[in-house]
């Protein structure tokens, strides 16, 4: 399984090529975390909260119908049981505090999925001990 952190997805939404090619090649199915979902879908949220006028309004609509469709193709994993007292173990290491929560939660589902992140982050994914990580942009 192979799981697409949110900036990768972000390239991937905007059809990035080497992104879209390496997606074309991956044997295992390509997913993404509830928690890149939150976070491509948090922008589109703030559009339309912050609308100054209709068109504004329509336009951040527009754009939120659109990323869901776009969405769709994946999978989300969500959080589990499991993945939460994961959490909690890896939390409790020091040398992980340098890292977001919300990586750290990504992080954290790929480790219990013993699944491959893709993501552009390595410098803070590879302080995650037994992490597999690849990196499709660079």
């Amino acid at each position: 399984m192979i799981i697409l952190d949110t900036d990768v997805l972000t390239f991937h939404l905007l059809g990035h090529p080497r992104v879209l090619q390496r997606r074309r090649e991956a044997h295992d199915e390509v997913v993404i975390t509830l928690i890149s979902r939150i976070e491509t879908l948090q922008g589109r949220f703030a559009t339309l909260l912050k609308a100054a006028d209709g068109e504004q309004l329509l336009r951040g609509q527009h754009r939120l119908d659109k990323l869901e469709l776009d969405l769709r193709p994946f999978r989300v994993l969500p959080v589990t049981d499991h993945v939460a007292s994961e959490f909690d173990r890896l939390r409790a290491n020091k040398g992980l505090r340098k890292i977001g929560r919300a990586d750290l939660l990504i992080a954290t589902i790929a480790l219990t999925h013993v699944a491959t992140l893709v993501t552009r982050n390595v410098k803070d994914f590879r302080l995650v001990p037994g992490l597999t990580i690849e990196n499709w942009l660079d």
